[in-house]
């Protein structure tokens, strides 16, 4: 058990995700002072003091009682640049503990004192600013503590999607569009989603009421331009063409004006099909993903997918006999069973195909998934075991001439490393871009989904989810749209 108290701040949550990086199997508690009659492994006290002589962050490790380990960070040195004097005494604050705990476990974190989802918004926040390119790298390796490697992976990907983001226009918006069902629910995954043979009673009405949905939408939406549309999931292609289609050419009517991008993530290479992939080409969608997750049969299996390594080669090179410009498929590192040799038959396999994008997750497991709740832990998988395996991806997607255009992070993921997208030049996923950077409003619709509504005068997100549960969604739906509605025309 490590526990943790803190004084003259309550940064409770950060100091939390950050011990965790260190301690993923530990038990993490917060008290107000330290009792000889706990059993802990260490204490770890957090103190922020502010005097004559300045701010200062100091951080403590005790070890039966006795302090083993001690730093002390001047507030006053953090760079000016970082967002605000409140986030720098923040980042002095988690300076301090990363600090501490480097020294304790000499652990090798790539990712420094970050935690977040959306790293690359910090480099683009340092860009924002007029800083000069070895200067941001300085930043994020001195004040966040990120290794070399990951400062310039997201200095990298930043400086290439600013031609995609800027300029700002507070009247250019995205769509995404969520389709609830799959064939059947992967071990992995802790997505709102169902299986449709359990739920087939309630397609139909959902389906009316996403409708519906996209109906309303329109109207609160009309004096703003639709940049993107992505449809995902669950599964989008596992449901009815005709219902697709439907969804499809609402979108297309409801919404009108010129669409830069618009995206429908098939997915399950067993829900693929001439007929399908013909409907798509009939709306002048070019832009699919195919997502085999893992090239080896045996992983497929044992992770609940219905198609093998052939149904998914199948699937692909029928898409590109009919013409689809791009392409992107998904695999997960990490998964049961699977070690650097398995993740590099993926590789080679998706080599020979040759797709124009390629996104790759680290697993992070999560309540509600099948693996979590059958106990499976992948933290005790090494470190360095998983890392090699991103290393290896890099090194792939390198030699395909494919190149990193966002990234993101989750909670739970394994080696506290991240997702990476890549994309051959020219052909990013500018839905991607502007969902993971929040410089763009993103109105989700349907089940799961979140619109973000964005203010580019102070750079600000409001949130609105929709509803998870099925039935909750079809009979609330007019309070969402209000809630929307609302928040637009504000």
């Amino acid at each position: 058990m490590i526990d943790v108290i803190l004084k003259g701040h309550d940064y409770q949550h950060d100091l939390f995700e950050l011990i965790r990086v260190f301690y993923p199997e530990r038990e993490i508690r917060f008290i107000d002072h330290i009792s000889p009659l706990e059993k802990s492994d260490y204490v770890i006290e957090s103190i922020l003091t502010n005097n004559i002589n300045g701010i200062y962050s100091l951080t403590k490790v005790y070890y039966q009682g006795a302090i083993i380990k001690e730093h002390k960070e001047d507030i006053n040195n953090i760079h000016k640049d970082l967002q605000g004097h409140k986030n720098r005494i923040k980042t002095g604050i988690k300076k301090g503990i990363y600090n501490v705990l480097i020294d304790l476990t000499d652990m090798k974190v790539p990712w420094g004192i970050l935690t977040g989802i959306r790293p690359v918004k910090i480099a683009h926040w340092l860009m924002d600013n007029s800083l000069l390119a070895n200067e941001i790298l300085n930043i994020l390796k001195d004040e966040y503590k990120l290794s070399g490697d990951k400062a310039k992976l997201i200095y990298d990907i930043a400086f290439e999607q600013r031609k995609h983001i800027y300029p700002l226009n507070k009247d250019k918006y995205s769509l995404y569009i969520g389709i609830p069902f799959c064939p059947t629910r992967c071990n992995y995954c802790s997505f709102p989603a169902f299986k449709i043979k359990d739920n087939e009673h309630l397609i139909n009405k959902y389906i009316d009421t996403l409708m519906y949905e996209i109906e309303q939408t329109r109207d609160f939406l009309s004096h703003k331009q639709l940049n993107t549309v992505y449809i995902g999931g669950g599964t989008p292609t596992s449901i009815k063409i005709s219902d697709l289609e439907k969804i499809i050419k609402s979108i297309k009517s409801n919404f009108k004006g010129p669409i830069k991008e618009f995206t429908v993530e098939a997915g399950r290479p067993d829900t693929i099909n001439k007929d399908i992939l013909r409907m798509l080409k009939a709306y002048d969608i070019q832009r699919i993903s195919i997502n085999p997750q893992s090239m080896n049969n045996k992983t497929l299996k044992a992770i609940g997918r219905n198609h093998d390594k052939d149904s998914t080669i199948f699937a692909y090179n029928l898409a590109k006999n009919m013409d689809f410009d791009i392409i992107n498929m998904d695999i997960i590192l990490g998964l049961p069973g699977e070690g650097l040799e398995e993740v590099k038959n993926t590789l080679n396999e998706i080599k020979k195909l040759d797709p124009e994008n390629l996104t790759v997750h680290t697993l992070a497991l999560k309540r509600g998934s099948k693996l979590y709740n059958m106990g499976y832990n992948p933290i005790s998988r090494a470190m360095t075991e998983v890392e090699d395996m991103l290393i290896e991806t890099s090194k792939f997607a390198n030699s395909m001439n494919l190149s990193a255009y966002y990234l993101y992070r989750q909670k739970q993921i394994l080696g506290n490393l991240e997702n990476i997208g890549y994309s051959k030049q020219g052909m990013e996923c500018v839905y991607n871009i502007s969902m993971m950077e929040e410089r763009e409003t993103i109105i989700g619709l349907g089940l799961g989904s979140v619109s973000k509504i964005y203010f580019p005068n102070n750079n600000r997100i409001e949130r609105i989810p929709n509803f998870k549960d099925l039935k909750e969604y079809i009979n609330r739906i007019d309070e969402l749209i209000n809630r929307k509605r609302d928040l637009i025309l504000i």
